[in-house]
Formats: C-alpha cells, sequence, structure tokens
C-alpha cells in the first residue's frame, strides 16, 4: 500500500455533485489530483484539473497516476473501476455507496487477481492529518498525533476523531474501510498495517452494526496486535428484538424468523479479551480510554 503525501490521484465521476464538492477541497489541502474522468465531458476543466472521456487517456496524460477516487453512480462502480484496474491503477477509493453486491463481488475477484487495494464501497477515504486527504472525511476533525483509526462507520468516524483532537489526542491515520455490507480490504490487513507503522502508538476501531466482521477483527486482535486497542461496536445496547441493518436484512430476518439469544454485537464484545484491548460502552468513553492509556 503507497499512501502518501506524493500519490497522484485521478477522479472518476469527477462532475458529480459530491465531487465537485470536494475535490476543490481535497486540493487545497495539498491533495495532488491530476485529472479526472466523465465520460462526454471530456475536453472540459474542473477548476485546473482536465477532465477525460477515458481513464486511459487521462493515464496517457498523467502516467504517474496510482491512485483513483470513484464518484460515479453506484450501477456504473463495475465498470469504472474495472476501465481503472485496466490501466494500471492499483489503488481505489470507492467513495460511492449501495453498490449492488453483485458488482462488489465481481469487482473484488478482478482486484484479487490483480494486485489491486479496494477501499469501499461507502468509504469515506483515507486521512493522515497535515499530510494527505483522499475522500469525504472532514479533515477539520482530525489533528496530527499517534492515534489510527479504522473504521466501518461513516459519519461517526469524523465524531470520534474530533472527540481525540478536543482531548489533545491526535491522529497519525484514519482508514474508512467502507459502510457497505461488502468492502474491499479488512480490519485485519489494517490493524497489520498500524501494527508495524512507527507513527502509531493505540489504536481505534469503530465498528458497523450486525457486522460478523468485528468477530474476526476481535480475533485477530488478541492472537496477534500487541498495540492497545480501544473498539467501539455501534448497536451492542440496542433490544435484543430490535432489528438493526438496512430495509432488506430487517424484512429477511422477519421472514425467515431469526431469533437469537444474543446479539451479533454482544457476541463480538466477548470475542474482546486481552489485556491491549478496552471496549468503549459509548462514544465519549474512546477519548477517555485513549487519555488513560496515553497518562
Amino acid at each position: 500500500m503507497q499512501w502518501t503525501p506524493e500519490s497522484k490521484v485521478l477522479v472518476q465521476g469527477i462532475t458529480q455533485p459530491l465531487a465537485t464538492y470536494y475535490v476543490p477541497q481535497m486540493q487545497a489541502h495539498g491533495s495532488q489530483i491530476l485529472a479526472g474522468v466523465e465520460p462526454g465531458q471530456g475536453g472540459q476543466t474542473l477548476g485546473n484539473i482536465a477532465i477525460f472521456d477515458l481513464v486511459a487517456e487521462a493515464i496517457a496524460a498523467s502516467p504517474e497516476i496510482t491512485t483513483s477516487l470513484l464518484f460515479v453512480p453506484p450501477y456504473n462502480v463495475l465498470d469504472a473501476a474495472r476501465e481503472a484496474i485496466n490501466a494500471g491503477i492499483k489503488q481505489l477509493i470507492v467513495i460511492t455507496p449501495n453498490v449492488p453486491s453483485l458488482d462488489m463481488l465481481a469487482l473484488l475477484k478482478k482486484a484479487q487477481a490483480t494486485g489491486t487495494i479496494v477501499l469501499g464501497s461507502g468509504s469515506q477515504g483515507l486521512l493522515i492529518p497535515g499530510q494527505l486527504w483522499l475522500g469525504i472525511a472532514e479533515p477539520h476533525c482530525y489533528s496530527v498525533g499517534k492515534i489510527g483509526i479504522i473504521s466501518r462507520s461513516d459519519r461517526l468516524t469524523d465524531e470520534v476523531a474530533l472527540s481525540l483532537t478536543e482531548a489533545g489526542l491526535g491522529q497519525s491515520l484514519m482508514v474508512s474501510l467502507g459502510s457497505d455490507a461488502i468492502v474491499g480490504t479488512t480490519f485485519e490487513q489494517w490493524l497489520q498495517v498500524l501494527e508495524e507503522d512507527e507513527q502509531t502508538e493505540a489504536i481505534v476501531l469503530l465498528g458497523h452494526p450486525s457486522s460478523t466482521e468485528q468477530l474476526f477483527a476481535a480475533e485477530y486482535i488478541t492472537s496477534a496486535i500487541e498495540k492497545p486497542v480501544v473498539a467501539y461496536i455501534p448497536g451492542f445496547r440496542a433490544p435484543l428484538e430490535r432489528s438493526l441493518g438496512d430495509a432488506t436484512t430487517i424484512l429477511a430476518n422477519y421472514l425467515t424468523s431469526t431469533n437469537v439469544s444474543a446479539s451479533l454485537e454482544e457476541q463480538t464484545l466477548g470475542k474482546f479479551q486481552g489485556e491491549n484491548v478496552h471496549i468503549a460502552r459509548y462514544l465519549q468513553e474512546i477519548a477517555l480510554l485513549m487519555e488513560v492509556l496515553s497518562s
């Protein structure tokens, strides 16, 4: 993974409303966005960024591009990602949420075959305070420091970062894996990255309601991670009879009469064991626990 301030970036779907709002801000913070792609709008510009019809044309003009941010509509993500991978781009950040599951599975199969890193879908991006901002996180919530944040939530990530910043606890890295059901990289991959990162002294893990991935992350932390970890699992305080998730998940559980003795969140909490793992029972406790660990 090569995420540095020198990373050269392409934006696919650059004329989408969210992109036109965030791209100039990313540029103002020093992100090196060299080109954009929007079929049918080649030859135009967004500020000083040239727009091309095809990724191959953008790469021909700027062959140093290594990363693509995808803002395209959900049903266009698979084609856009394939186009980027075929052009040699090895790092994709899929900002777009609600990408069809079968499309994501096809994309991840292609990514695995080509050695491509995928964040998302539904990712807020990646942020190294004071150095690199790629995505739609809010950089004013972050400050330079020693705490790494790995998140499967969305705007909750910014709120946690702000609470840490206000407590005088800066961050080394924030990575948003994505909020959709199927995403590219895993907690375990990024936990290992932060475990080996010399700038990171502690880790915050933000889960996602009703996600089984947190069970695997918990087991991995207790077996392989030595740095202190503060984990927050949204939804663990919800009543057992209350379903969490999107409408499809809730209806599927209802129609199949799913009845569990303990919520998935409570099961996950039971997996977090070890002296270096700390559970935040409410959001504000994350910063409090980190203050204790840093003292």
